[in-house]
C-alpha cells in the first residue's frame, strides 16, 4: 500500500494520505461497533470510539493498523508506565487471546469496551483520569516566606 503512495507522492503528502486511509479504516470499524447490538447499551459510545480511534492512531507507529511490541513499548513509556518485553508480550497475548503478536483496532476496542479488566485497559483509563484530575497550575509559583516552609 505505501509503495503505491511513494511513487506518486513523497514526504508529508504521502504520510497525510496514509493517515487519512488509516483513519477511514478505523472509522468503518467504529461504525460496525455502533451498529452492533452487543454495545447498544454502552453509554456515550460515539465519544468513546472517537477517543479510542485517536489514541490508537497516536500509537500505531507503522501506520498499518496494528500496534506491535515496539509501539506498545512506546505507549507504556509515554504513559509513564514502562514495562518489560515479557510483560508487554503478556499484555498483547491477553488482548488478542494469544492469536497474534500485534493488537488490531478491533481487539483494542473490544478490550476497552469489554467487562474484563485487561492491563492495557487499566493503564489507558489511568492515563485519562490522571490528565483530568490534576490540572497543572499556570504561571509562576506563589511566593513563600521562610516561616511557611516545613
Amino acid at each position: 500500500m505505501s509503495v503505491a503512495l511513494s511513487n506518486r507522492f513523497q514526504g508529508g503528502k504521502a504520510f497525510g494520505l496514509l493517515k487519512a486511509r488509516q483513519e477511514k479504516r478505523l472509522e468503518e470499524i467504529n461504525r460496525e461497533f455502533l451498529c452492533d447490538q452487543k454495545y447498544s447499551d454502552e453509554e456515550n459510545l460515539p465519544e468513546k470510539l472517537a477517543a479510542f480511534k485517536e489514541k490508537y492512531m497516536e500509537f500505531d507507529l507503522n501506520n498499518e493498523g496494528e500496534i506491535d511490541l515496539m509501539s506498545l513499548k512506546r505507549m507504556m513509556e509515554k504513559l509513564g508506565v514502562p514495562k518489560t518485553h515479557l510483560e508487554m508480550k503478556k499484555m498483547i497475548s491477553e488482548v488478542t487471546g494469544g492469536v497474534s503478536d500485534t493488537i488490531s483496532y478491533r481487539d483494542f476496542v473490544n478490550v476497552m469496551l469489554g467487562k474484563r479488566s485487561a492491563v492495557l485497559k487499566l493503564v489507558m483509563m489511568f492515563e485519562g483520569k490522571a490528565n483530568e484530575s490534576s490540572p497543572k497550575p499556570a504561571g509562576p509559583p506563589p511566593e513563600r516566606d521562610i516561616a511557611s516552609l516545613p
